[in-house]
């Protein structure tokens, strides 16, 4: 790709961004949209109504002034443990890529582009290759070299350091949260599955015999899991044809009629029916499922403290360790149903089989990689679109294809897969959402490092030889090849994935046109206000695969830096603002994400190590390689010393947090109620009362089960 294109690329992009920006700043104040881009503040009821003025119509900025203020113990307590560092993710990152700018800008872009390897002609720039800000810029054996050595040392020391106290930092918050928070039921709790089935002996009574036996001290009470699959089903039936029902009342009503005629009627009276009709079989169901439904060998195990709960969890709880097998209990709303049933051998082919999907799936994405990259080589076009030839040549539509549309079509095609991974996620038998969100994050993580990296890398470069990659010794010089032809590839793909893609997150484009759609064939706006969580699955995995190219590219391509800086700088303000005011938190994982993130910035550190040798080797410097080889180890070690270090906290609590906060609330009045409370805590939604439903009087099969106000959504 040549400067020009580049440029293209980043000026369409800034237009789109300033755009977003401007559109945003005046629709987020107007009184249509606050359910769009403030729904958590109107959930909350902290929305207030001005009245109209001048300002509505005119941009700002106020709301970065509010984002900037937002401290870290606001964030705590409005967005929890999570919340807070998903905000480090993106601090540390600002502080790992300030260092790198600031050495990348000042030291190491000067003596690229002051090499005279490739031989540049100044005086024509826009149109050569950005090759002449690269390290192929600098000629073969210069001690100039010496330089990216020192550079890569340095930036290595720098990122342990950052990654050490942030690792030292988070897991003393995680304590410190953990003793701050109230009582919560999933810590007094535990999941038991594969309950091993007695002759004669229901699941129920199995459990209860097996606790009080061998947790006599702790064991409160259990609650078996039941298969209540058709009776969920009956119940989202019901409140499909309960809105249906009530949308159709409402449309009529507000049109000015006074009742409802005709094929409307009719329609009204088949849906009433059929309402009718389904909200008995669910209080039939209800009532089967609640006195006597199919137990699955499943159940929620309630003790009297914490540390009774931690030792059921962590010990081995019978002699076959493929029964009684024991998990870490969700909170009651993170619960995931479905997989309940699912046995032991059950969960572990679900699993291989979506690992054999997951790699189907990066696989077959390496078909849009290769249409992607063929973009960026005209000749390539030109070959296969000879009839193209001429207007390829012109030079605005040569920079727009080669500059902006293949990291556009890239990040299309992308935009599809975190739906796809937290699907697979869900079959593998996960019991909570918190934890397929969790890995379906890990899964983005693997499919953007392999798709967006290494098969653009391979794909792109002039080296089509994949043999390489079977003998070990030459990986390097193969990445050493490929990965600086890339640059100006990635430059455009950090702009347009990066700078446009949070723009689009501030603004919500596709919600903002679905919102008004909605009110243009409905009449009025849904009256179920949705307040989301925030996507993990789908940001973290893309802040790490930028950071993955920002440090790989740091010593390499420092034109880089720059770019993935505003990126943070921008995601900083946007994504504060956006947890302040749409994003709410479903569930907490106390800060369970910072291990993935830590290992994936190892991961790209190694990476950078060992196309550090490779490149090293290829510009003549053997010994420089021969000294880099010490620091993937040196790495490698320093991450083994934080995995035994913090990694345990990050897992479970210590018998000495547990303890203590067990004994300072032991004289609490209300652990008393809270225990008692706690055997309700894990009833299956699909089973807990309805209003207007009671299951010892049959003289009420028939009435309504479903009210206004009474639908969960």
């Amino acid at each position: 790709m040549i400067l020009s294109a580049l440029l293209t690329s980043v000026g369409i992009n800034l237009g789109i961004c300033f755009l977003f920006f401007t559109l945003y700043s005046i629709l987020r104040k107007q009184p249509i949209n606050a359910r769009l881009y403030a729904p958590r503040l109107v959930a909350e009821r902290k929305l207030k109504d001005t009245g109209f003025n001048l300002e509505r119509l005119l941009p700002s900025a106020g709301w970065v002034k509010r984002a900037w203020e937002l401290s870290e113990d606001d964030l705590l307590e409005s967005s929890g443990l999570d919340g807070v560092v998903f905000m480090r993710i993106i601090t540390f990152s600002l502080k790992v890529f300030s260092i790198a700018a600031l050495i990348g800008m000042a030291i190491l872009l000067p003596v690229n582009f002051t090499g005279s390897q490739l031989k540049i002609d100044i005086s024509d720039l826009p149109n050569k290759s950005l090759d002449a800000f690269s390290i192929s810029n600098v000629n073969n054996g210069s001690n100039r070299l010496w330089i990216h050595f020192c550079a890569i040392y340095t930036f290595t020391a720098a990122v342990c350091c950052l990654l050490y106290y942030e690792y030292k930092y988070l897991s003393l918050k995680r304590i410190d949260y953990f003793y701050a928070s109230q009582p919560q039921p999933r810590q007094f709790t535990v999941l038991v599955r594969s309950i091993p089935t007695v002759s004669g002996q229901r699941l129920d009574e199995s459990v209860e015999h097996f606790f009080r036996e061998y947790h006599p001290s702790t064991y409160i009470s259990h609650t078996i899991v039941r298969r209540t699959n058709k009776l969920q089903q009956l119940t989202n039936d019901a409140e499909k044809l309960y809105k249906s029902v009530a949308q159709m009342k409402s449309q009529e009503y507000t049109r000015g009629f006074l009742g409802i005629f005709g094929n409307k009627a009719q329609q009204l009276s088949k849906l009433e029916k059929r309402l009718e009709v389904v909200e008995d079989n669910m209080r039939m169901e209800h009532k089967q499922s609640t006195l006597g439904g199919k137990e699955v060998p499943a159940a929620f195990v309630y003790f009297k403290s914490r540390f009774g709960a931690a030792i059921a969890l962590h010990m081995q709880q019978g002699i076959n360790p493929t029964k009684w097998i024991t998990e870490e209990a969700p909170e009651p709303d993170d619960v995931y149903w479905p997989f309940f049933s699912t046995s032991y051998l059950g969960r572990w082919i679900c699993k291989l089989g979506m690992l054999v999907g997951t790699f189907l799936l990066t696989v077959l994405f390496f078909l849009p990689v290769l249409v992607v990259q063929s973009l960026t080589h005209l000749e390539q076009l030109e070959r296969y679109f000879p009839f193209l030839k001429n207007i390829l040549r012109l030079t605005v539509v040569s920079q727009v294809i080669t500059g902006y549309l293949p990291s556009l079509i890239l990040q299309l095609f992308l935009s599809f897969i975190p739906p796809i991974m937290k699907t697979m996620s869900s079959i593998q038998g996960y019991i909570s959402t918190s934890e397929i969100q969790k890995s379906a994050c890990s899964k983005m993580i693997r499919f953007t490092t392999w798709n967006v990296f290494f098969a653009n890398v391979l794909s792109g470069s002039a080296l089509y030889g994949f043999d390489l990659i079977l003998e070990p010794k030459k990986v390097p010089l193969l990445l050493a090849q490929g990965v600086p032809a890339q640059a100006t590839f990635f430059i455009s793909y950090v702009v347009t994935s990066g700078w446009t893609s949070l723009s689009s997150e501030l603004f919500q484009l596709m919600a903002l046109v679905f919102s008004y759609i909605k009110r243009i064939f409905s009449g009025k706006e849904s009256d179920d206000l949705v307040v989301p969580s925030i996507p993990y699955e789908k940001e973290i995995p893309k802040i790490l695969s930028l950071g993955l190219l920002g440090i790989t590219y740091f010593f390499l391509a420092p034109l880089i830096l720059p770019f993935i800086l505003v990126y943070f700088c921008m995601g900083y303000l946007i994504f504060r603002n956006q947890l302040l005011n749409v994003y709410a938190p479903k569930f907490e994982m106390s800060g369970k994400y910072w291990p993935i993130v830590h290992n994936s910035t190892i991961f790209s550190l190694v990476l950078m190590h060992i196309i550090a040798m490779g490149i090293f080797v290829l510009k003549e410097l053997p010994l420089a390689s021969t000294l880099s080889a010490p620091l993937p180890v040196l790495t490698l070690l320093f991450n083994e010393y934080c995995r035994q270090r913090f990694l345990p906290i990050f897992t479970t609590f210590a018998t000495e947090c547990l303890v203590a906060k067990d004994k300072k609330e032991q004289d609490n009045p209300r652990m008393a109620e809270f225990l008692d409370k706690l055997v309700d805590a894990y009833k299956d939604p699909a089973l807990k009362p309805k209003v207007n439903d009671n299951n010892n009087d049959d003289n009420r099969l028939t009435s309504p089960l479903l009210r206004s106000g009474e639908i969960r959504v």
